[in-house]
């Protein structure tokens, strides 16, 4: 906005000609309405509109409403949350600005993009002087007016990105200058502030681009890291698959679900047909002349890459051999080794398998047998941050769930930090929390405090930052599997007085990449079973990383509902090692010899399944055959979700049993101890029907926090999972002779009596009989 005060002019101007009289009417008169982002011809400038919620709407440019999309192209709106603003933006000060990242995939180019925003500001704000500016990558998109008018109210306002300002990583910020007064003012006042809402919305339209046929790029573009949405990648077989087939198939699947990580994926199967458009993964034995493929039968372990016949813009990733035992070496070759291929294909000439994976050892986990440095969590980029509000450092982290918390202490955590001094008297802070909970506070002392200023010199670095070392626990109860450390440097801003309050953005702070936490003094041993450790990181399974201990079972006649599950389970159990499933095995239900000594997930819908009507004593649950059956226990009536350091807290003992018929698609995740090997364990995962397994999937690979799996058995009703039972069975693990007597004497009272009462009694007899050869030898000397 352009706007003029008597207090800007000087006295003695020369007299203002027709033509510079005219041109200021035409400012004063645009004054009044919205400026544009970008200047653009009268007739398309955008006038002010009310919503339907009554809240106004201001479009920079008459273009924010897109027509038809051109051929190939897509249109897809992300919101602010999903691109990891957890909550709404909160614009402070004279210069209050916060970002987020956002990128576009390799094979795609922006065409347009625009962000709708849904926004509020405080009514102090002068128009004259202040304003939201609109940012990608540094560079100004649009600016949003702040009238009087609209303060304090939801705003709705279309700011169009120009494509050139958007590259394959891109950074949008929101940017609020901010003045409440023509005089003195203070930068940090309370009422400079602006709200931005985490669910505006980035609008993008894209137009694919056909890649190389080179194994190079690979991953890409079956899987791009730019993309946040959820990874949906078919995979398609050539004959009905067998099991070695399946495994090889389920090395690949595992690999992209590590990749895709908190994204979730999803690998629909199928049989002899490439999809229409997109990518896919084709896993064969034979020559695929038939599906439209000029590709011969392959002559070894071999990995291809093609388009799609049916799509210009799609690929095929064709994981070949003349055999099942080749397509394992080609999978294994694949994920192993992607980085050194080229070319559009590669033959396996050799392949050295590497050295047996070994327990808790997940690349994504916290190692059990060392301190973990933060540089291994994080990079060192994320650990610094600067100015008087500044970002919070979030270090993630991954535990093991069946870490022992009995008597616990706490984890240990060395923490070094350093960060910059004031010159006087302040409360500044560094909070520590764990997953939004507050943990500890350290004061940020200022010179003044430091030795009363003697010697500060000699403990300063060349960056004029002080360094700190502390050591402090976490209580195990508040951290699950997957947790964070929150760090909040909070400086207090010195008030210098009137028309003196400068902000002099000087000040920094810095987590050290050597700050460690330990997790190796805790044990591992856990009560069974428990799908919350199942859901939340594939335990027990995901034990071995490279699931070797692991045996998938499916139905003889497993279709593409069964196969998808089972590509779908394979792929979350890969998201929490980070590592993919080399060797995992599938067996069918009369193959006993593969169930020994092995944690098994069993697949079944219908009445496919043998095993669930065979265990069915042991399962408390069954969906095969008819009727349904069930446990119940009083655990629907409870809320709790927190980690017990004593079993019989979340204990819940059966109380019912529901038998049922129906003719919907029924859900159940149920676990129990493996009838094969004791100390083994068993998550059955089945439907009355096959299209019940995908609702299965999207229970495991949810991102929603409402969708809660506990107990040992839990039903799946479209998007929401109700817990059924809570029965602790069975213990896995190992405590150690002495800890684990401990542990049976403190966990069953009744046998703390019965011992104490039988070491009185064998102290008693042998004291009772001194006693009276003492007495016989006073009585008869």
């Amino acid at each position: 906005m352009i706007a003029m005060t008597p207090a800007r002019f000087k006295r003695n101007r020369p007299a203002l000609s027709p033509l510079s009289i005219a041109l200021c009417a035409g400012l004063l008169m645009s004054a009044t309405t919205v400026a544009p982002a970008r200047t653009a011809p009268a007739s398309k400038q955008a006038a002010t509109t009310v919503a339907p919620n009554d809240a106004s709407v201001v479009e920079t440019t008459a273009t924010a409403a897109p027509g038809e999309l051109p051929t190939g192209s897509r249109r897809y709106e992300v919101t602010l949350k999903q691109m990891g603003a957890a909550v709404p933006m909160i614009l402070r000060g004279v210069e209050g600005s916060n970002n987020v990242p956002f990128d576009i995939r390799a094979d795609e180019v922006v065409t347009s993009a625009r962000v709708k925003l849904s926004y509020s500001y405080s009514p102090a704000l002068l128009p004259d002087l202040s304003h939201i500016n609109v940012m990608v990558n540094g560079e100004v998109a649009g600016t949003l007016p702040v009238p009087k008018a609209s303060a304090g109210s939801i705003q709705q306002a279309v700011v169009n990105i120009p494509p050139q300002l958007v590259t394959q990583f891109n950074n949008l910020n929101i940017q609020l200058i901010g003045h409440y007064t023509m005089e003195c003012e203070d930068p940090l006042h309370s009422s400079l502030w602006a709200n931005i809402s985490n669910r505006s919305t980035l609008e993008i339209v894209v137009t694919p681009l056909a890649l190389a046929n080179d194994l190079s790029i690979v991953p890409l573009p079956f899987f791009d890291r730019r993309d946040a949405r959820q990874l949906n990648l078919p995979f398609v077989f050539t004959s009905a698959p067998d099991n070695a087939t399946l495994e090889a198939a389920g090395t690949v699947a595992s690999w992209f679900g590590a990749l895709a990580s908190y994204r979730g994926a999803k690998f629909p199967s199928a049989l002899n047909k490439i999809p229409d458009s997109g990518n896919a993964i084709l896993v064969t034995t034979n020559e695929i002349r038939a599906l439209g493929l000029d590709l011969p039968a392959p002559t070894g372990p071999s990995i291809t890459i093609l388009p799609n016949p049916n799509d210009q813009y799609g690929k095929l990733l064709v994981i070949g051999g003349r055999d099942a035992k080749e397509l394992k070496q080609a999978a294994h070759a694949l994920v192993s080794g992607n980085k050194a291929l080229t070319g559009q294909r590669a033959v396996i000439t050799k392949l050295v398998e590497l050295e047996p994976r070994k327990a808790y050892d997940a690349p994504r986990w916290l190692r059990s047998d060392r301190p973990v440095k933060f540089g291994e969590l994080a990079t060192p980029a994320s650990l610094n941050v600067s100015g008087f509000s500044p970002r919070v450092i979030n270090v993630d982290m991954r535990l093991p769930p069946d870490l022992f918390a009995w008597r616990d202490k706490g984890v240990p955590v060395n923490l070094k930090y350093r960060y910059t001094p004031q010159p006087l008297s302040t409360t500044s802070t560094l909070n520590v929390s764990t997953n939004g909970l507050f943990l500890r506070s350290f004061p940020l002392p200022s010179i003044t405090r430091l030795d009363g200023g003697e010697g500060l010199l000699a403990r300063l670095k060349t960056d004029s930052s002080i360094p700190v070392e502390t050591d402090f626990r976490i209580p195990l109860q508040i951290m699950p599997s997957t947790s964070q450390l929150q760090f909040r440097y909070q400086y207090d801003y010195i008030k210098q007085g009137e028309c003196r309050d400068v902000i002099i953005d000087n000040v920094r702070g810095a987590i050290e990449p050597d700050s460690t936490i330990d997790i190796s003094g805790y044990a591992h041993y856990i009560a069974m079973p428990d799908l919350a450790a199942f859901r939340n990181s594939g335990f027990p399974f995901t034990r071995m990383a490279d699931l070797s201990e692991t045996t998938v079972v499916l139905p003889n006649n497993a279709g593409n509902a069964e196969i998808s599950a089972y590509l779908g389970i394979l792929g979350r159990l890969s998201d929490s090692t980070g590592y993919p499933a080399t060797g995992v095995t599938v067996a069918r239900a009369d193959q006993a010899a593969a169930l020994a000594n092995k944690d098994i997930i069993l697949i079944g819908s219908g009445d496919n399944q043998p095993l669930l009507t065979q265990w069915a004593k042991e399962s408390p649950a069954n969906m095969g055959g008819a009727p349904r059956r069930t446990d119940l226990s009083d655990l629907v009536y409870k809320a709790w979700s927190w980690v017990a350091p004593h079993t019989r807290d979340t204990a819940d003992r059966t109380r019912g049993e529901l038998a049922f018929t129906t003719d919907g698609a029924s859900v159940v995740f149920a676990g129990f101890e493996s009838p094969v090997s004791s100390g083994r364990s068993v998550v059955a995962i089945s439907s009355s029907r096959p299209e019940g397994m995908d609702e299965a999937i999207d229970a495991l690979i949810s991102t929603d926090e409402t969708v809660v799996m506990q107990g040992n058995v839990a039903a799946v009703r479209g998007k929401e999972v109700e817990s059924l039972v809570a029965e602790k069975t069975y213990y896995v693990g190992n405590l150690g002779p002495l800890r684990w007597l401990q542990w049976q004497i403190w966990s069953h009272p009744v046998l703390m009596i019965l011992l104490v009462a039988l070491g009185i009694a064998l102290l008693s007899i042998p004291l009772y009989f001194a006693l009276r050869a003492r007495a016989r030898r006073r009585l008869n000397p």
